[in-house]
């Protein structure tokens, strides 16, 4: 008995809502294995090929683990120290300016009266800006608090404690391995699942959204990396204080294009002012890293790693992570890129079903006259 489409929409319709439930309900509970088959799909293609040269499945996953392993406790005794104390002495230089920005307005309306005096005829008097920049500074510093204190209970209600935390970090990296050694055979049971009738299509747009992943995800994540180590090491040897942190945020803002440059370079930028001012040679050379970054990335890394067809725009990628991460939390954050892709794919699939059909195409008779 063959199903009519109406009856298979009904069907599918009904599968989806039900995973879209679990995941809403579920919630952190299916975090760490969420993260898992991340980590797992990211470190697929390296283990295969480690296959292609002779090695076995669980010998190719034993040395990508060791390798991993190393990595992670590199970064834990050497890079992450040092970036949450650049974050910290960071936090306080800018606190610091905050509290000194009233003294600033009013020495620079001084300076501008002794100077100009017929320039500041309209302006608000030194102690009218204190009081309103004092205000406003009071109402924003209320403001990161309210939201700090709200990321904060949040967090602890997500992770539940250190308790969960340190379960998050055991569970990931076990659920990580057992996912990659069986990834090609559950890759083929979910591919003995599928509806015969429509198993071609289905794998097509299956390989469709691998391949956005894989070019978005994959490729991305290897320039922002590149670009992270770049601007933090070049801040660092030109003398910039807290280069390095600067250079973090830097790289990992890349995914979003040239909000990273940007971020990163008037950051960067702001701080070689106060270090280096009068010493503008400093100054250009820190506006120069993130320039010679923003031409390597167009030219060089992007088109080489991404790819020019990726398939996913920026607006729709930050739309699905506002929306995914509203509805469903930290979880949604970790399946809006797929989703997003997913979505995307079947839209464009759907737009060409669409140009091909009578509906688009009419009856190909023109406007009688």
């Amino acid at each position: 008995m063959t199903l009519t489409v109406r009856d298979q929409l009904k069907y599918w319709g009904a599968a989806l809502v039900v995973f879209l439930f679990l995941l809403w309900w579920l919630g952190d509970v299916i975090l760490p294995f969420v993260l898992g088959a991340a980590v797992a799909y990211l470190l697929d293609p390296i283990a295969d090929r480690l296959q292609a040269v002779g090695l076995g499945r669980v010998v190719s996953v034993a040395i990508i683990t060791v390798g991993m392993l190393l990595f992670f406790v590199a970064c834990v005794v050497l890079v992450i120290p040092t970036l949450v104390s650049q974050a910290a002495a960071l936090s306080e230089r800018i606190a610091l300016l905050i509290e000194q920005a009233p003294n600033t307005v009013a020495s620079a309306h001084q300076w501008l009266t002794t100077e100009y005096p017929g320039l500041v005829d309209n302006l608000p008097e030194p102690d009218e800006i204190e009081t309103t920049l004092g205000t406003l500074l009071q109402s924003v510093t209320a403001g990161l608090r309210e939201r700090a204190g709200t990321l904060i209970e949040g967090a602890v209600a997500s992770v539940s404690g250190l308790f969960n935390v340190l379960v998050l970090f055991l569970i990931v990296p076990v659920v990580s391995v057992y996912l990659l050694v069986d990834w090609d055979r559950m890759m083929a049971k979910i591919d003995s699942l599928l509806p015969r009738d429509h198993a071609p299509v289905i794998r097509s747009l299956a390989r469709e959204v691998d391949d956005t992943l894989a070019s978005f995800v994959r490729g991305q994540g290897l320039v922002c990396l590149i670009l992270g180590v770049y601007y933090a090491a070049a801040l660092a040897l030109v003398g910039l204080q807290f280069g390095l942190i600067v250079g973090a945020i830097a790289g990992f803002l890349t995914f979003i294009p040239y909000v990273g440059a940007l971020v990163g370079g008037v950051l960067a930028i702001g701080l070689a002012l106060f270090q280096f001012w009068g010493d503008w040679v400093w100054i250009i050379a820190v506006w120069a890293i993130f320039q010679s970054g923003q031409f390597v990335e167009g030219n060089f890394l992007t088109p080489k790693l991404v790819g020019d067809s990726v398939g996913l725009h920026p607006v729709w990628l930050l739309f699905a992570l506002a929306a995914f991460g509203s509805v469903f939390g930290f979880v949604g954050l970790l399946v809006a890129v797929p989703l997003a892709a997913a979505i995307g794919v079947i839209a464009r699939f759907m737009t060409a079903r669409y140009k091909a059909s009578a509906l688009y195409q009419g009856s190909g008779r023109g406007p009688q006259a």
